[in-house]
């Protein structure tokens, strides 16, 4: 092993959050006297009308009666799986869907053909599942920029308050621990492996198996108490690359190949709880469905149509509830006091929902929905809306009603002829004062970068003063097609066609912020970071840039060189309570050679979230920087005892452990980086010119952008043509 070399370490834009979003900027290199080697370290940086389940069949009144009185179970499973549409599963009629073990949950359940969301994205949808209030009660509105209040009662809160275990286990990023979902439970298991593809924009997320696998260990490890646990897998959501064998056997329907998968993972899961079946209640349900290309959306997020809106919804008590179809309107809202009801734990006051297994009251059931991000992010027109008896109002600039009964399709609008319904269902939204969406309160910088990717658009939308048909989302589905054509661009290694189709996009939407973000990201991805610098002030200097830009622009000059010009950007950002901005100033202060106050930043996040990885990864970088190897070396490992999975972690500790001149555990580190990661790339190097590794060195040239290590890949080319 060659000994090792002096560092000039830096963090840059990449080791924000929880989540790793690669390829950014690899740091410098200096050679020690005398030795051969080079490190790199990288640090990239309303209340609405109430109702319930109406039985399907004369006989199944008095069968509803009688589960109204029946003791309570003792072990309650909630299931989410994302973005799956209520048309994807065998149950439902779908005959390309391979999901025997949905199927047969639901064919000893209750299956609610009829159920519904009240928000189009994660976040927001789990909040409601949660709480049982709709989003304008709740808070929640978007994916990104919202924390649920520490002061609303939620399923878990309850359920711990009377002694119940309670566990949750979540596959993606969008549920993290930071939005506050985690409030009530013993374990709240929120660990992602970063993306690992080249030019992959995917969300961090594991795999259906990995969670379920964890979530059974804890449901096994659970003595003498009820039990409490959910689990959220992430199949469906795109990108749709379902594992195999369902990849090859889908091949024309990815998507339902992910959905597959999903149902495949949850077998083992479905299977554990035969043994108290008698005891133990299990709720399956999407947080959205998915467009797939209707009314011109690709995936969710901008409409409230019925694909996307629409869920699956079986609820699973052998014990106390006969299998049945229900087709009457059943609701998210609506799943809380179900869940509280028959685990015989207090429902709160107030809630919008009631229990779906208490008889229906007769009385029409109204659905409150919305779908806000396109307004909170893009400065278009909010939209919300209400389904009762059949009829679906969306409450936009230009109006529409849908007969659902008679047009599924919701092709046929029918807002001018039928006023008389319009104007009832428009009595039954939330006041405006309720319905329209406060702005995001926290936006942080990679958080944003990801959302981005997938249409959760992350930039602050400048707000119009009255709303017009030109800003109805409608009238701009063009738009979001050219967004998502870009993304798609720059995933198929076409940055510079991507970079040309953002600037068109700002071009013709100049005060929308996302467009400023794009760019800047594109720009930067092929090596024009002069230009994505400029972009980024541009947005600033309009006011259209949102915090996570600002974090975004402040980062990139510190990179560069700036440290004092980011920290400026930054200054104004320092009562934020987001940490991804907390940790950039961090950064911007360990540029600028402001190392112990670095370390106080980090200390501070850590006082609020002593589990927080990424600010303990931070840390040990600072510390490595300013020669500190052991406190280093203390703080990576702390950071990767939390979440193992940290690339970037890795290859600190790798040089770390290199300086120590322990090389057999810098190696391993270097090599674990580059497993995690395949755009680890100075671990590649690190590996490749201090052990001598030929795979290494040659996957590292094949592989690095030459325009950020141009000189670097020189040096490994000489490096080769030594070895033999």
């Amino acid at each position: 092993m060659a000994a090792a070399a002096q560092l000039r370490a830096r963090i840059p834009d990449r080791v924000l959050n929880r989540h790793l979003f690669s390829p950014f900027p690899s740091g410098g290199v200096r050679n020690s006297p005398g030795a051969p080697a080079f490190f790199f370290l990288v640090l990239a940086a309303g209340a609405l009308a109430l109702g319930c389940s109406r039985p399907a069949s004369d006989d199944a009144p008095a069968a509803a009666a009688r589960e109204t009185a029946v003791s309570p179970v003792r072990d309650v499973v909630l299931v989410t799986i994302d973005t799956l549409r209520a048309d994807a599963t065998g149950f439902s009629g779908n005959r390309k869907a391979s999901t025997p073990h949905l199927d047969r949950l639901a064919r000893e359940g209750v299956v609610f053909d009829r159920a519904r969301a009240s928000s189009v994205v994660t976040l927001p949808s789990h909040a409601t599942i949660l709480t049982g209030l709709y989003p304008p009660d709740h808070g929640v509105r978007d994916n990104t920029g919202f924390r649920l209040d520490a002061s609303i009662p939620t399923l878990a809160t309850i359920a711990r308050e009377r002694g119940w275990a309670t566990g949750a286990f979540v596959a993606a990023f969008p549920l993290d621990s930071r939005y506050g979902l985690d409030r009530g439970f013993d374990v709240y298991d929120d660990g992602y492996a970063p993306s690992g593809t080249p030019g992959d924009f995917a969300m961090p997320e594991r795999a259906a198996p990995e969670v379920v696998s964890a979530a059974l260990a804890w449901w096994g490890a659970q003595k003498g108490r009820p039990r409490l646990l959910w689990v959220h897998l992430y199949e469906p959501h795109a990108p749709y690359r379902p594992a195999p064998p369902f990849g090859e056997k889908f091949r024309d329907d990815p998507y339902l190949g992910e959905v597959s998968a999903a149902d495949a993972a949850l077998g083992p899961l479905f299977d554990a709880l035969g043994p108290a079946r008698d005891e133990t209640l299990a709720v399956v349900t999407s947080d959205h469905g998915e467009s797939l290309g209707e009314h011109g959306e690709a995936t969710h997020g901008l409409f409230a149509y019925e694909a996307t809106l629409r869920v699956p919804l079986v609820v699973w008590a052998p014990g106390t509830l006969s299998p049945r179809r229900d087709e009457a309107a059943a609701r998210h809202v609506d799943l809380l006091p179900t869940i509280l009801e028959r685990a015989g734990l207090p429902v709160p006051a107030g809630l919008p929902g009631r229990s779906l297994a208490t008889p229906a009251a007769g009385e029409p059931q109204s659905t409150y929905f919305e779908a806000m991000s396109a307004s909170l992010n893009r400065g278009w027109a909010p939209l919300s809306g209400v389904v009762e008896g059949g009829w679906k109002l969306v409450h936009l600039p230009i109006p529409e009603l849908y007969d659902l009964a008679s047009d599924t399709a919701e092709a046929t609008n029918l807002f001018g002829s039928r006023r008389d319904v319009a104007r009832r269902l428009q009595a039954l939204l939330p006041k405006p004062r309720t319905a329209a969406a406060k702005a995001p309160s926290v936006a942080g910088g990679e958080e944003a970068r990801r959302l981005l990717s997938l249409g959760y658009l992350s930039a602050s939308g400048r707000s119009a003063p009255a709303w017009t048909p030109e800003n109805d989302p409608k009238s701009l589905v063009g738009v979001n097609a050219k967004i998502h054509g870009a993304i798609e661009l720059y995933q198929e290694g076409r940055a510079g066609e991507a970079a040309a189709a953002a600037r068109a996009i700002v071009r013709e939407r100049p005060a929308m912020s996302v467009g400023y973000e794009l760019l800047s990201f594109l720009l930067d991805e092929t090596g024009r970071r002069g230009e994505a610098v400029e972009t980024l002030a541009a947005a600033r200097k309009l006011g259209l840039a949102s915090e996570a830009m600002q974090v975004r622009l402040a980062l990139l000059l510190s990179e560069g060189g700036r440290a004092a010009d980011a920290l400026g950007v930054l200054t104004p950002l320092s009562g934020s309570e987001d940490p991804d901005t907390k940790n950039a100033i961090g950064i911007a202060l360990a540029d600028a050679g402001r190392l112990e106050e670095a370390l106080g930043v980090f200390a501070g996040i850590l006082a609020r979230d002593p589990r927080d990885p990424v600010a303990r990864q931070n840390a040990g970088i600072a510390f490595l920087k300013g020669e500190r190897v052991n406190d280093a070396v203390r703080s990576l490992d702390a950071a990767l005892a939390i979440n193992e999975r940290l690339p970037l972690a890795w290859n600190a500790r790798g040089v770390a452990k290199a300086k120590l001149g322990d090389f057999r555990e810098a190696s391993r580190s270097w090599e674990r980086a580059a497993a995690l990661d395949p755009r680890q790339f100075d671990a590649l190097f690190n590996l490749g010119v201090t052990a001598r590794r030929r795979d290494a060195l040659e996957r590292f040239v094949r592989t690095a952008p030459p325009a950020r290590y141009r000189a670097e890949i020189a040096s490994a080319r000489r490096l080769l043509r030594g070895l033999t």
